[in-house]
């Protein structure tokens, strides 16, 4: 038995208030989700592309004496990390605020 007839039922009732709100709300997430997602692909190419997949071209370049695919993998990985991290929360402060979540 579903419940989906007593779901569309119950937001029928609701008050406008009550629906924006939570039209806001599924834009909210959706936007964090969008962030998250945004994010984690950036993670992900720096990490294994530029870390595993992609060392054998990188290592033409060079900073200073090390070829950067090398650094990538050894350092330049975990820098654009942390920088991700710092992105992550000042985004999310400003989606905070345009949706007045506390």
């Amino acid at each position: 038995m579903s419940n989906s007839g007593q779901e569309s039922s119950n937001e029928e009732n609701l008050s406008p208030e009550t629906k924006e709100e939570r039209a806001r709300e599924q834009r909210y997430w959706n936007a964090n989700v969008r962030l998250i997602r945004n994010l984690l692909i950036i993670w992900v190419f720096v990490s294994l592309g530029c870390g595993i997949l992609l060392v054998p071209l990188l290592n033409n370049l060079a900073i200073g004496n090390l070829p950067f695919g090398f650094w990538m993998a050894q350092q330049g990985s975990i820098f654009i990390f942390v920088i991700l991290i710092f992105v992550y929360a000042i985004r999310m402060d400003k989606l905070d605020r345009r949706y007045r979540r506390k």
